[in-house]
């Protein structure tokens, strides 16, 4: 099943065969029969090279829509409709995003058999970041205001937000061991329930690796974890999730794309991870001046300018950007050796982003990254 011609980023910056197969006009047809306003089938147009998942848009005779194909191991119908919910009390509250399409019943989510799949509205705008990898920075200043600001919108509109948290683990930006008095114990705890993450760390001395890579960050802001107001975030603000009105640094943002990765952590969780996805060159971590300090800063002035931020809090972001990786990084172990069976790229997650991102924020441009954003306030 799977077409040679289509490639799906890998975690170096590379291109890869994808784990999943991609979407064959066949298996689309079937979905998109499901909603009759669209019509049948008649081309599909891009494939996503994005790497969890299988997505593409396709044209129909009634217009395009982006159908996305998810393994039950990833997602269910109620995982993905978690996603959905959320998604449509953004919307209704101002947040841009593109509407899910449903069926004559209402149902947002197609099962069938292996496989569960969703239908989406095209974005509005210009995706120009749909082909840059994840960890790749902004590119520029303006985008950087732009993606603050419409982060701070977002969490503005998920304030009254009330649902339960997610009912996965498998890649979703959750704190719950963040956020906990004693990580290792939490993890510790959580392996009965997730045999993927567990076979994994049997086979090293995890919590001596976990505990030197997080223990001196972990210590500092415990007290403060605790304190954070819960909320709804989106757990991947990322660039290339948003759609833009052109090119050009002054361009305004569209759209909003994939809650696929959220749960209910807190607002600064959210910023911390919007620093570290779009102002770090992750991908050549080795030459150590990876940090863009002029996109971190511009993307907290630009959520500073709707919901401000005091010293205190600045300092607390500082602080929590060496850890806002732990929970995702766990999940992205979890989903690699439990479900794709790839060894290799578990690797990946668990040395170079767990333990690799918390040690470089040790380092002297790490501090210096760090002393940037307290200094900001």
């Amino acid at each position: 099943m799977i077409d040679d011609a289509h490639l799906a980023h890998g975690l170096a910056g590379d291109q890869l065969v994808p784990d999943w197969p991609p979407l064959e006009a066949s298996e689309v047809s079937s979905i998109v029969a499901r909603v009759p306003d669209l019509g049948s089938l008649r081309a599909i147009e891009w494939r996503s090279p994005r790497p969890l998942s299988a997505a593409a848009l396709v044209a129909t005779a009634n217009g395009r829509v982006f159908v996305k194909r998810h393994h039950r191991s990833v997602r269910s119908e109620a995982t993905l409709g978690e996603e959905h919910r959320f998604a449509a009390h953004l919307r209704e509250r101002g947040v841009p995003m593109p509407r899910v399409l449903h069926d004559g019943d209402g149902a947002t989510v197609f099962g069938i058999r292996d496989w569960v799949y969703e239908i989406h509205e095209p974005a509005r705008g210009a995706d120009i970041y749909r082909d840059a990898f994840s960890w790749s920075p902004i590119g520029g200043r303006g985008h950087a205001l732009a993606a603050g600001a419409m982060l701070a919108r977002l969490h503005v509109a998920a304030e009254h937000y009330e649902a339960p948290q997610r009912n996965t683990h498998i890649l979703v930006a959750r704190a719950d061991i963040l956020a906990s008095n004693d990580p290792l114990a939490a993890i510790a705890a959580q392996l009965s329930s997730r045999p993927g993450l567990a076979r994994y760390l049997a086979a090293r001395d995890w919590r001596s690796e976990i505990g030197t890579a997080i223990a001196p960050w972990h210590d500092r802001i415990a007290a403060r974890l605790r304190a954070q107001p819960p909320l709804w975030t989106h757990g991947d603000w990322h660039v290339s999730n948003l759609c833009w009105s052109g090119p050009e640094d002054d361009a305004v943002i569209t759209d909003v794309l994939d809650v696929g990765l959220a749960a209910r952590t807190f607002a600064m969780f959210d910023l911390a991870t919007a620093i570290e996805r779009n102002a770090i060159s992750w991908l050549e971590v080795e030459r150590g001046d990876i940090a863009r300090h002029d996109l971190a800063l511009a993307i907290v002035a630009g959520y500073r300018s709707v919901r401000p931020l005091d010293a205190a809090a600045m300092d607390f972001l500082a602080e929590l950007l060496p850890l806002v990786h732990l929970d995702f990084a766990l999940s992205e172990v979890e989903y690699f050796e439990g479900i794709t069976r790839r060894r290799d790229h578990a690797d990946v997650a668990y040395h170079t982003f767990l333990r690799g991102h918390a040690a470089w924020f040790a380092g002297a441009h790490g501090q210096a990254l760090l002393e940037a954003i307290r200094s900001a306030a």
